[in-house]
């Protein structure tokens, strides 16, 4: 692993645990938020998950509205899924190549231009499903040049030993904008309406452009050569991820976990049959929100976690822990054991991301954090969406229940195989 002669100094700057840090190492780990820069980065990102909510919770209730088609929201998703994906694989490589607060910058201020043009067209009354799919397009292009930059940010600004904790707070912020998000647009749209939406995530994303504006300049390390940022780099980057079987096991293992046991495709036909004795709206509400908790409650927990150094080992074991926890979702008849079941899986879901995180910024060097985190977007994007084709089909094939066992047990036993196979992601500790 290597850790910079800056990154040596601010470990040996570290401020020493206080009393009541000793005592309670089991709650979230914060210390990165006692490092300024860091602690902007993170308000920044408090911002964004909420707001960004607002706006994905307004686009398909819009589109809905327009069309009245769930084809047509689908649809839109899809169209938003593929600039998302080619810009942030050209994203991490601009990221490797200026300086990354510059480009945070740029592409927050393009994101908030964006939602304030879904506020222009919704006050308007254009009720146009084409102009909402390019402003669609357009806010996921930012989005994918804005993510690398701000994954790769972080290990310039706290040392190697907090990256975890720092991944904690980040992936825990976010775990709750999914949940609090989508419960506060559900709550505004009666009382202001739809288009204000729009404009409230407008408003709060000049916060995060504030914060993002009092970040220290963070150019390529002086080591680096002066780049361009094309396709020949973008090659490049996928060339050092298969030259370093740490990092490709890293994006395998995620891709292991999302592609063959996220279920929640088949949450609707499990909430209308399984669990339609506890009322379908309710019991598919609890299924959406039951992985975010437990994601959220693994976050708020980190202390027990955040310190280990076996950074390989807590993402293997995180990955099999979730694929028992879908499996034993799949066979749960109780809708309260299905949701405790998916609290743990989104509990291993947060370990996993958290030390997933870790290990790409630690085992790739400053020049290449910016392609790694722009592949990782792609893959924690990307997935899902695979999953969800993957699960819907064998449902309709098999069944919805033994569908969900079969990816859950799948995953365990493909995790166990690529540990045992290539041992480099079983070494890995910092």
């Amino acid at each position: 692993m290597d850790t910079s002669e800056s990154e040596a100094e601010r470990r040996a700057e570290e401020p020493a645990p206080t009393r009541g840090t000793r005592r309670r190492r089991w709650a979230m780990d914060t210390r990165p938020l006692r490092r300024p820069a860091y602690r902007r980065l993170w308000t920044s990102t408090v911002v964004t998950a909420v707001g960004s909510q607002l706006t994905a919770v307004a686009v398909p209730k819009q589109i809905y509205d327009i069309t009245g088609s769930s084809a047509w929201v689908g649809t839109a998703s899809i169209a938003g899924l593929a600039p998302l994906v080619v810009f942030a694989l050209w994203g991490g490589a601009i990221a490797d190549a200026m300086d990354r607060r510059r480009l945070l910058l740029i592409t927050n201020t393009g994101i908030a231009v964006t939602s304030l043009l879904f506020w222009l067209q919704a006050v308007s009354g254009l009720e146009s499903v084409a102009v909402l799919m390019v402003l669609l397009a357009l806010q996921q292009a930012f989005w994918g040049l804005n993510a690398p930059a701000r994954s790769a940010s972080v290990a310039r600004l706290v040392p190697a030993d907090e990256l975890p904790a720092a991944n904690a707070l980040g992936s825990t912020v976010m775990q709750t904008g999914q949940i609090a998000g989508p419960l506060l647009a559900g709550a505004l749209i009666p009382v202001i309406g739809l288009a204000e939406l729009y404009l409230i995530d407008a408003l709060a994303l000049c916060v995060t452009v504030w914060a993002v504006y009092r970040l220290p300049a963070l150019p390529p390390l002086k080591a680096t050569v002066a780049r361009r940022a094309g396709l020949r780099e973008i090659a490049e980057g996928f060339r050092y991820m298969a030259g370093h079987a740490v990092l490709l096991l890293s994006f395998l293992a995620d891709i292991v976990a999302m592609v063959l046991g996220m279920p929640r495709a088949l949450f609707p036909q499990l909430a209308a049959e399984t669990f339609a004795p506890y009322g379908e709206g309710f019991a598919l509400g609890l299924l959406f929100a039951a992985i975010p908790a437990g994601a959220v409650a693994g976050g708020l927990f980190s202390g027990t976690f955040s310190r280990a150094r076996r950074h390989g080992w807590m993402v293997i074991w995180s990955v099999v822990v979730w694929g028992l926890a879908v499996a034993g979702f799949g066979l749960s008849g109780s809708l309260w054991f299905a949701v405790a079941f998916l609290a743990v899986a989104g509990v291993a879901d947060m370990v996993s991301m958290v030390f997933r995180g870790a290990i790409l910024l630690s085992a790739a060097t400053d020049e290449m954090r910016g392609r790694m985190q722009g592949v990782f977007t792609v893959v924690v994007a990307g997935g899902p969406r695979l999953a969800d084709l993957l699960h819907g089909t064998a449902g309709s094939a098999f069944g919805p229940r033994a569908a969900v066992v079969g990816g859950g047990v799948l995953v365990v036993v493909v995790m166990l195989a690529l540990a045992a196979a290539m041992p480099a992601l079983r070494r890995y500790r910092v």
